[in-house]
């Protein structure tokens, strides 16, 4: 079964899809991400920190209120 992932805006109302061109979101249905598994989409959504600069950075902050959907 697929999955995506999805988030409210942080202005306005609506939905958010994530797109994965670039590490962005959208609110374009049509362009959001498809994972074809849950443990793929719940790995996205997962927040590993990654060194930058020699300085520890969360990477997925845009994800918090992030939900993944079944297609």
């Amino acid at each position: 079964m697929p999955f995506h992932i999805k988030r409210p805006k942080d202005v306005g109302t609506g939905d958010v899809y994530y797109k994965s061109n670039g590490d962005q979101w959208t609110d374009t249905y049509a362009d959001r991400k498809i994972y074809s598994s849950e443990a793929d989409c719940d790995a996205q959504m997962a927040n590993p920190t990654k060194f930058v600069n020699g300085f520890p950075v969360k990477l997925n902050g845009g994800f918090s209120k992030a939900t993944k959907v079944s297609e």
